[in-house]
């Protein structure tokens, strides 16, 4: 394959592009910043420059480049992650725009496959009681302010749909659950401030949520990309869902610091209103379709499992 990498630079572009060159693939990596060049080569990777929001630009590229396959991985979310509403608007308009100009040029140069990374805030609001496969409807979108971050994500998943349905091009849409690793800017934020013990969450927070490690989920995006025959949507969770306060307890337990530290809700709300509806939200999910279908394999199976080499980050 000649697989062309939008997003190549970032948390899960990294170890994507190092798996498929591993693999044989040919890779070209897409970047807006000339700068990153050099990252880029190093992982053995062709460079191509353009803003995915230009969309002559990046037509002009895309048609350059000729790949057979095209994978949408662009974000650009604020290293510590985002802890209010505002955080999130420039990955928005990726999501919706940057979208709409990087399937078009896909179409038209005649681009075999595209897969893209969608996040389980998709599911919104949800309260599930039990894990829910891709087959579950989404809830109707609610106030709150992760409702514009949760509206570009219904963007991008619809303009794929619909791209497929009309077989202009074969779509596949990853919804990736909380995504960490040792190399994840997000993760070595939390354990700086989880040393520091500047970690705090709001009493009484019960919700429940997925998480996947960076390189499986790197791992699915591959089994998506090469598989003959992929569906339309898979969930790429690991297989225990959890509360995000138990996610950081084996976090500071791993590195050998204290639990995070708690604060009144309404506070909390206050100082971080996204994470904040973001820790009441239960949405355990399946991740049985894409093993099924996509015959993916957990390295990282649950997030005890990906934590274990994080001691290395200990006395970074």
């Amino acid at each position: 394959m000649r697989v062309l990498i939008a997003g190549a630079t970032g948390a899960m572009g990294q170890p994507l592009v190092r798996a498929l060159v591993q693999r044989g693939h040919e890779v070209i990596g897409l970047t807006r910043t000339p700068s990153k060049r050099a990252l880029l080569e190093s992982l053995g990777a062709r460079v191509a420059v353009a803003d995915a929001l230009d969309a002559d630009a990046l037509k002009r590229v895309v048609a350059g480049v000729a790949p057979s396959h095209v994978v949408h991985l662009l974000t650009a979310l604020p290293a510590a992650g985002p802890m209010r509403a505002r955080d999130l608007r420039p990955t928005n308009t990726l999501r919706v725009h940057g979208t709409a100009n990087l399937l078009q040029a896909a179409i038209d140069a005649r681009v075999t496959r595209l897969v893209a990374e969608s996040f389980i805030g998709v599911y919104g609001k949800a309260d599930f009681d039990w894990p829910r496969g891709e087959e579950a409807p989404l809830p109707p979108p609610v106030e709150g302010v992760f409702r514009e971050a949760l509206l570009a994500l219904r963007s991008l998943e619809d303009q794929l749909a619909r791209a497929r349905e009309a077989q202009q091009i074969e779509t596949v849409t990853l919804r990736f659950g909380g995504i960490y690793g040792p190399d994840v800017a997000s993760l070595q934020a939390i354990v700086q401030m989880l040393r520091a013990r500047r970690v705090f969450l709001p009493r009484g927070a019960n919700g429940v949520m997925s998480f996947v490690h960076v390189d499986d989920a790197a791992a699915a995006t591959i089994a998506a990309l090469e598989h003959p025959s992929p569906g339309a949507v898979y969930n790429i969770v690991d297989d225990q869902p959890m509360s995000l306060a138990a996610f950081l307890d084996i976090a500071a337990s791993t590195i050998g610091a204290p639990p995070p530290r708690t604060m009144p809700a309404w506070l909390f709300r206050l100082i971080a209103p996204l994470m904040a509806e973001a820790v009441s939200v239960r949405m355990p999910l399946s991740n049985a379709k894409a093993k099924r279908e996509l015959g993916w394999h957990l390295a990282h199976p649950t997030v005890s499992d990906g934590m274990r080499n994080l001691h290395e980050m200990a006395h970074c």
